[in-house]
């Protein structure tokens, strides 16, 4: 069976240890590949790969940089189709999905191919007699970027095309899980013209994190995933000097205002409790019906629900399996424990007969009515095919409801009163919202993260926060003298400078 190594130096790094992963196909549950854990001498072989390939990159122009750039967005555009082949492989999200998620990270790539412009500094003449100053931001180093397994190729893809861009080098290390769409994209960036060393990929477990989080030659770590784990990674890599953008989970709502257009919420709350079976952070995993609407729109999402066909990816299905048995069972108890509480069970996921060969890992689409913010599948981010239809009698208590959630990563809001909708964009505590829009992932010019628990850190993903994270401010004042007036010297004066 074949074993995936390492990435450093553009070519593979075989392991210096013997600790393997499965890698399976979760519409299939067969192991399709093993990956090799790393050591702490792989950790120490692939970082040092990186940090000898910054200085020459660092000091490679703008223009060559981003003519690499431009190579790889038109290699990824001839060979999307391989890469959502890859995901739907490993992941079990359905092709269609695949396919978004690559061209989700591909706006990240194009934003960064206009890197000359957005490190672009300023400069001032005469700002004191005879002295100029002028701004500059310049790469950081060797920059870690951990991902998940739920997005294999748009997470990383939301750090690295910047970070490379603005001059840094980079160590990626893909979820273990899903480990070929790092090395797919490693071989695209070679085949780009990219220096051997500027992009790496680091396989393993808490090993190759820990590593990242504590080399001194790494100086900045950028995570996605659970809250648990993103907290660590925040308070470990800060204690080691790095700068850390740690996204965390979400407990997403989607409110339904009375008047709102049913039928369009309702085809919304599938499209994001449903896709990627539920396996997104920006899912709605909570429908809050405020009001009178909530028989209503509860009979139309269940008729959704029922008709969605749950399968392998690649046949055609509208959703796909979860990523593994582990998190089938996980999602299942959740089922198990919101029917044992009390909640109405529209829509039973469990024991769905799946368009799909072998023993693989489906939830169906679950629907649950009448939930309170005391069940643990209201409380607890499932990530997965489970959707909670929370009523309150009004607008009021909807946004004091998701106030009061310790996550902030998305909501949104569907009606057809401005007012209501200016109104609850303003009062919401929750990083990225949505109108009349299920799914608010920004575009890329704009930048990416939550509030509260959903974010560690005060920097969020791409657009200009992105910029800034992978680089550093320099100002320098400058002075020089006129040729006529060399020698002549001034007054002394030990007090502190001021501006004339």
């Amino acid at each position: 069976m074949e074993t995936l190594q390492h990435w450093a130096g553009g070519a593979a790094l075989k392991s210096t240890g013997d600790r393997l992963g499965d890698v399976t196909d979760p519409a299939t549950g067969q192991v399709t590949r093993q990956v090799a854990f790393a050591t702490e001498a792989d950790v120490e072989a692939v970082i040092a790969a990186a940090r000898d390939a910054f200085p020459l990159w660092r000091d490679t122009s703008l223009t060559k940089r981003t003519q690499i750039l431009f190579r790889f967005r038109e290699l990824l555009n001839a060979r999307a189709d391989e890469l959502a082949a890859i995901i739907t492989s490993e992941h079990g999200k359905v092709l269609s999905d695949a396919a978004g998620e690559v061209a989700r990270g591909q706006e990240v790539v194009e934003f960064a191919c206009g890197m000359p412009h957005l490190l672009k500094g300023s400069a001032t003449e005469n700002a004191s007699t005879g002295i100029d100053v002028s701004s500059i931001r310049q790469p950081l180093g060797v920059v870690g970027i951990i991902s998940p397994f739920n997005f294999p190729a748009m997470v990383p893809m939301w750090f690295f095309p910047i970070a490379i861009a603005a001059g840094n080098t980079v160590v990626l290390k893909p979820s273990e899980k899903v480990p070929s769409a790092a090395l797919w994209l490693a071989e695209l960036w070679r085949e780009a013209g990219l220096p051997d060393g500027v992009f790496n990929v680091l396989h393993g477990d808490k090993v190759a994190v820990d590593g990242l989080l504590t080399h001194p030659d790494v100086k900045s770590v950028s995570f996605v995933g659970s809250t648990p784990i993103a907290r660590y990674v925040y308070e470990t890599g800060t204690a080691h000097g790095k700068r850390v953008q740690a996204l965390g989970g979400a407990k997403n709502h989607a409110v339904v205002l009375p008047d709102a257009d049913l039928d369009l919420a309702a085809d919304q709350a599938i499209n994001a409790g449903f896709g990627s079976a539920g396996e997104r952070c920006m899912a709605i995993s909570a429908v809050v019906a405020v009001g009178s609407c909530g028989d209503a729109l509860v009979e139309k999402i269940a008729e959704r629900a029922r008709g969605l066909r749950t399968g392998d990816g690649r046949r055609g299905c509208d959703m796909g399996p979860l990523v593994t048995a582990a998190a089938r069972d996980r999602v299942s108890g959740y089922v198990d424990a919101g029917e044992a509480a009390g909640a109405s069970l529209v829509v039973d996921g469990r024991g769905v007969s799946p368009d799909a060969e072998g023993e693989g890992f489906f939830v169906g689409p679950t629907l649950f009515d009448h939930v309170t913010t005391d069940m643990s599948i209201y409380t607890d981010e499932i990530f997965g095919p489970v959707l909670s239809v929370v009523r309150v009698d009004t607008y009021d208590e909807a946004v004091a409801l998701i106030n009061a959630n310790p996550y902030g990563n998305g909501t949104a809001i569907f009606t057809n009163d401005g007012g209501a909708a200016r109104r609850f964009q303003n009062e919401v505590e929750v990083g990225m919202i949505g109108i009349n829009v299920p799914v608010p992932v920004p575009m890329a010019y704009y930048s990416f993260g939550g509030w509260k628990n959903s974010l560690f850190g005060d920097t969020h993903a791409h657009g200009t926060e992105g910029v800034h994270f992978f680089t550093r401010g320099k100002v320098v004042t400058t002075r020089w003298i006129d040729p006529a007036r060399r020698g002549e010297s001034g007054e002394l004066d030990l007090g502190f400078p001021r501006n004339s």
